[in-house]
């Protein structure tokens, strides 16, 4: 099946000026606000205790607040969680694991005083300590530097072993300059939708490394095809016709992975919400980052014919 008819030839390259200012600026806006605001992190790396609670009826976050109140929770931060109308809330707390045991019967105290103790569930508690919770955030953020770069060292040795060193090095970064792109665009997401960032997150951010460097390599090995098939061709025609003949395969896989992950964003539940949102975002990117900053990030360098 193929959405592109063969023969197509839509000048992509021609825009790479254009896409990589416009990504440049994103990106340069995305590290801003990573540096100014931060990432709202969750559980897992600011460390605290988090409660799940499920209400039979509606309440609102006034209330709950006077109940946690009276057993000395003041300080405590209260989000709504799930989807409208499911009246559940996500109570975040400073105490830590060590009090673990007695925080949820204080908890369930508490509310029980206020509304009755069947018209809530609680249906989960979790606590990280505050070292755990920076070992934690420090070594999420170094797997998906590692990825990264590894990633940038396979594309090297892969395309080097046919064109050269230095020609493999321009493909591996183009891959790597693409994988950056589409991790901060990703990052930058998440925080203009307010979810916080914890290890299911970072899981996300791993899978975007893997799935869009799959569509980066995909469309190198074209353009290693034409360019042995084509040896006076222009570069930039090279690189521009390999990637309209790898479009329609682009769209049909990028295509099918989405359906799933909007079935999951819908009707997932709040706990899968957020690593939905950030792999939509991130395959979206990738397809962009791999027709318009991947392959045409070659062209930098290597100019004319072959």
């Amino acid at each position: 099946m193929e959405f592109i008819k063969p023969g197509t030839n839509i000048p992509f390259t021609k825009y790479r000026h254009i896409a990589i200012i416009l990504s440049t600026v994103v990106n340069l806006a995305i590290l801003a606000l990573l540096f100014i605001k931060g990432p709202d992190l969750g559980v897992d790396f600011a460390g605290g205790t988090m409660v799940h609670l499920k209400f039979q009826q509606k309440v609102s976050i006034p209330e709950i607040r006077r109940a946690l109140d009276k057993v000395g929770f003041a300080d405590s931060v209260i989000q709504d969680f799930g989807q409208d109308g499911s009246n559940e809330f996500i109570i975040r707390l400073e105490k830590t694991s060590a009090e673990l045991g007695a925080l949820g019967e204080e908890v369930r105290r508490g509310l029980s005083d206020q509304f009755g103790q069947d018209r809530f569930e609680i249906r989960r508690v979790e606590s990280v300590g505050p070292k755990v919770g920076k070992d934690l955030r420090e070594r999420g953020t170094w797997s998906v530097i590692a990825a990264t770069i590894m990633m940038g060292v396979y594309i090297w040795v892969r395309f080097g072993v046919s064109f050269g060193a230095r020609f493999g090095l321009h493909f591996s970064l183009g891959a790597v300059i693409a994988l950056i792109h589409d991790v901060l665009v990703t990052a930058g997401a998440l925080m203009l939708a307010n979810y916080e960032f914890d290890l299911t997150v970072i899981a996300a951010l791993l899978t975007i490394v893997g799935f869009s460097v799959n569509d980066t390599v995909v469309i190198c090995d074209r353009i290693r095809e034409n360019m042995r098939k084509n040896r006076r061709e222009r570069l930039e025609s090279v690189v521009n016709r390999s990637i309209n003949e790898c479009l329609s395969r682009t769209i049909l896989t990028t295509g099918a992975a989405l359906l799933t992950l909007f079935s999951l964003f819908i009707l997932g539940g709040g706990v899968i919400r957020p690593f939905a949102f950030a792999l939509i975002v991130g395959f979206i990117s990738g397809v962009y980052s791999t027709v318009f900053i991947a392959s045409p990030v070659i062209l930098l360098w290597e100019k004319g014919k072959k």
